[in-house]
């Protein structure tokens, strides 16, 4: 077992939208580089990706996870993109141990980093040389156990453990105007309200935001709203550590790029315009954005 860190490590929600904002550079992915540049050096990252969405509780266990390219029709560029940070497969183990009697496997060689661990961290640590492990998202398991799951995470952030949930609280893909590039429709407007309020103030409570007026719209599928609620459980299970608001704003009227922190002061980011990446020949929806 890791004996603990002095530093209790912050943790985050990242909304990272379009692959593309990995070869971008817009007030999100500076935002992002900022927060990289302002926490404690970590031991690991151990990142709930909304793109490693299965029928499992799963930890990655290989010493060189691959970069993994999930998506289609995009430029040669970004399939070009390697992110080869180390794993830390003792991590599965610690992981494992901290969220008894919940059962998390070992993936030792089928998944390795998707494009929603590696869009943001070419930003928050270029260097890529920090340890990085990705946490399934069990797609059978309703939004309490993800909350919990997440709560049962905290004693992590003692031992230098960076957790970061990747997704987009607001992700409709069927509903995307590729003109409207920095703008929300109302209704993605009045949830990610709602989702903000609940995550500052009640952050428990987040996983009751199924019963929004405008959930179904937010929320057609699950997978990337859900890395939000391991940040809401260990909010909920960090009393002493208030959440903030690093950046938000809209892309494509229906994909909220809001992002949150946990346990660190709120950063004074560059100005600048909002817009999120420049886009290809806009993409099928099934290209898994």
């Amino acid at each position: 077992m890791t004996s603990p860190s002095s530093t209790l490590m912050p943790a985050a929600f990242l909304g990272h939208g379009s692959p593309m904002n990995a070869l971008e550079s817009n007030r999100y992915t500076e935002a992002w580089k900022a927060f990289g540049a302002s926490v404690p050096r970590p031991r690991a990252i151990l990142v709930v990706s909304a793109h490693w969405y299965i029928n499992a509780t799963a930890v990655t266990a290989m010493p060189r996870p691959r970069t993994i390219h999930d998506f289609y029709g995009f430029p040669p560029e970004l399939f070009a993109v390697d992110y080869p940070a180390p794993g830390l497969p003792e991590l599965a183990q610690e992981v494992s141990d901290v969220v008894e009697p919940t059962w998390v496997g070992a993936d030792t060689d089928s998944w390795g980093i998707d494009h929603g661990t590696w869009s943001v961290l070419v930003h928050a640590f270029p260097d890529a040389s920090v340890p990085v492990v990705q946490l399934s998202i069990n797609a059978d398991k309703g939004f309490d156990y993800h909350l919990e799951l997440g709560a049962k995470l905290a004693p992590l952030r003692e031992r230098g453990v960076l957790i970061l949930g990747s997704g987009n609280v607001v992700h409709n893909l069927g509903g995307m105007d590729w003109a409207l590039t920095d703008d929300g429709y109302d209704w993605a407007q009045r949830f990610d309200t709602s989702a903000q309020e609940l995550m500052l103030e009640s952050p428990t409570e987040m996983a009751r935001l199924d019963g929004h007026r405008d959930f179904r719209l937010a929320v057609p599928t699950p997978d990337h709203f859900l890395p939000s609620l391991y940040l809401a459980g260990l909010a909920g299970a960090s009393a002493a550590d208030e959440t903030a608001v690093l950046i938000d704003g809209y892309a494509y009227g229906s994909l909220s790029m809001t992002a949150y922190t946990l346990g660190m002061p709120v950063l004074d980011l560059p100005g600048g315009s909002g817009g999120p990446q420049q886009t290809p020949d806009a993409p099928p929806e099934a290209s898994n954005i």
